[in-house]
């Protein structure tokens, strides 16, 4: 009788994190109740569309190694500079600074770019200490900073300021306290971040929005027994590098490595809960699956998401990277990549368990996984058999995937129409304000190789996903950002006020705002990536009043992309500030 007393408190404590009733609403009976609730009182719009491809630039000079959006409606990639020259020259004309990597060699070849999405015109940037493999994230300001690489980039933090568009990277070599190649960044509820691993670096560290810090740092052992042990002397492994790390609701961090988790305080180092293993193989560089946190729709009342979530997609056996890498072509086994995918609830705690989600309809490895303003997710990218690292891959995914994942299982996933172009290792995707997907770079080579079968691809494309359908356009809003409010407080209502051209006039229940961090893509990850869903409170003369996200522990300060959708139709979003 004890033992049925308790599963009964169980029960009432766990279903309001299950089932959300909406209050004062008329919904649709045939919508599906999900966990995190409806998002519209009606069907959605629906399109048969299967999206389309655009070439964005034909030639953008440098590969997409690292890759950010920011503020300025600039995207920042840059590639290693010991690799030998890539495509594009720094400018103007002699413009060849010392290459401290290099043997102190000038060097006349740029290895950073600033992209001006709107107008698809490259600009080089200059930088130095070698942020090949590297980490990054924006400050609360939208300044752009990246951590780590190798050589003497090994413990550099850079930083990219937003307000000034001529301006070329500001490094302090020396400032990390620990090696970071192949680490993970996460921004934290303040606005600092942590730096997580990296090659031989088991170990968690802080970092300020500032270039002038003292280290902070810490050892994980986690990641050490995570780490598959080498094959001999640099005959590396690992299968944990670029970690999956997500900021909780509660402060701590949810820490994905190879194929074990963890709940962990950032500031302590302290390990609050580890998670059950998650089977079937690999999941982190080189095996290099795919994962995200899902959309964070918050309760009526503002004070909590309804869902957390993190799911996970694709990567490779164990054994994968040891059958194909430094091998000769002859002798090179090629294993099929995972399709599998799963997902768990971080925030149940003792409950929480990886649970099976759908197969994606294909295998992939050195996938892109990207939040969509709609609340979907797109899977692009990577190859169908091998794993990260030089040639190590064939048989490229050229399909991307929308992903819903809240639909019935067997139709969350949808193929979308195919590109043309091999993205394979060293690939990035952004979701750009437009709402159109950026994607750049593949070069599965040491060196920018031409007249290969993957050659290094330096044409950009956009990716128009099905919502962009012109029959949908007279569904379609544009938000009128002179009426719109741009600083969001923590908590508080903000106005979002909203145009048609076909004269429709806004109900409640019709409308999602979405509020996208961006994030910073390399080798398959985008890392501080998070969507928030604020609750809508009254809409009156197309004029939307909603809530801030309540806190830095759901919406770390910074700016964001403000997107509104109409019944599934998103318009184009604005740049927002959240503190």
């Amino acid at each position: 009788m004890d033992s049925l007393f308790k599963t009964y408190v169980t029960l009432l404590i766990l279903l309001p994190r299950f089932f959300v009733f909406s209050e004062g609403r008329n919904i649709d009976p045939n919508l599906t109740n999900h966990i995190g609730g409806v998002d519209y009182t009606k069907p959605e719009i629906t399109t048969n569309s299967k999206g389309h491809w655009v070439i964005d630039h034909k030639n953008v000079g440098v590969g997409a190694m690292q890759l950010q959006l920011m503020p300025n409606d600039r995207v920042i990639w840059f590639d290693a500079t010991t690799l030998g020259p890539s495509a594009l020259k720094l400018s103007p004309k002699g413009n060849c600074p010392v290459n401290i990597d290099v043997n102190d060699q000038p060097d006349c070849f740029a290895h950073a770019v600033s992209y001006d999405w709107i107008n698809r015109k490259v600009k080089p940037i200059v930088l130095s200490g070698e942020p090949w493999c590297s980490s990054g994230n924006l400050w609360p300001n939208g300044n752009l900073m990246a951590t780590g690489g190798t050589f003497t980039g090994v413990k550099t933090v850079r930083m990219l300021p937003k307000d000034n568009l001529n301006a070329n990277f500001i490094d302090r070599k020396g400032a990390l306290g620990d090696n970071r190649w192949y680490a993970t960044n996460q921004v934290l509820e303040d606005g600092r971040a942590i730096v997580v691993g990296g090659r031989d670096a088991f170990s968690v560290e802080v970092v300020p929005p500032s270039l002038d810090f003292k280290p902070m740092r810490f050892d994980l052992p986690f990641l050490k027994e995570t780490c598959t042990p080498p094959k001999g002397l640099y005959r590396f492994i690992e299968n944990n590098l670029y970690p999956f790390v997500y900021l909780l609701p509660d402060g701590n961090v949810f820490i994905f490595a190879n194929d074990r988790s963890i709940h962990l305080n950032p500031l302590t180092g302290k390990i609050i809960l580890e998670y059950p293993r998650l089977p079937g193989g690999s999941r982190n560089y080189p095996a290099s699956g795919v994962s995200a946190i899902l959309p964070l729709k918050m309760s009526e009342d503002n004070s909590h998401p309804l869902n957390v979530e993190v799911v996970v997609c694709g990567g490779n056996k164990p054994e994968a990277f040891e059958m194909v890498d430094a091998k000769p072509a002859q002798q090179k086994v090629f294993v099929p990549a995972l399709r599998d995918c799963h997902r768990i609830h971080p925030m149940m705690m003792n409950a929480a368990k990886w649970e099976p989600e759908q197969d994606m309809p294909s295998p992939r490895v050195m996938g892109d996984m990207l939040h969509l303003p709609t609340g979907d997710l797109i899977i692009l990218n990577g190859a169908k058999k091998g794993v990260a690292a030089w040639e190590n891959a064939i048989d490229p995914n050229f399909t991307p995937l929308i992903y819903s994942p809240f639909k019935p299982m067997g139709q969350r996933f949808k193929e979308m129409h195919p590109t043309t172009i091999a993205r394979m290792y060293h690939s990035s995707a952004a979701l750009l304000p437009d709402t159109k997907i950026l994607v750049v770079g593949s070069n599965p080579h040491q060196f920018y190789t031409f007249n290969v079968p993957y050659p290094t691809e330096l044409r950009a494309e956009r990716f128009h996903p099905p919502y962009l359908d012109k029959a949908l356009n007279k569904d379609r809003l544009e938000i009128n950002a002179a009426c719109t409010d741009k600083v969001l407080k923590y908590g508080a209502p903000f106005k979002v006020t909203v145009t048609f051209k076909s004269k429709i006039q806004l109900k409640l229940g019709e409308a999602k705002i979405t509020i996208l961090y961006p994030p910073f893509t390399t080798h398959g990850f985008s890392q501080n990536q998070r969507l928030i869903v604020p609750p809508i409170k009254k809409i009156e003369n197309n004029v939307i009043t909603a809530l801030a996200p309540p806190s830095g522990k759901i919406a770390p300060p910074g700016y964001y992309v403000l997107f509104v959708n109409r019944l599934g139709v998103p318009g184009q979003g604005i740049w927002v500030h959240i503190d």
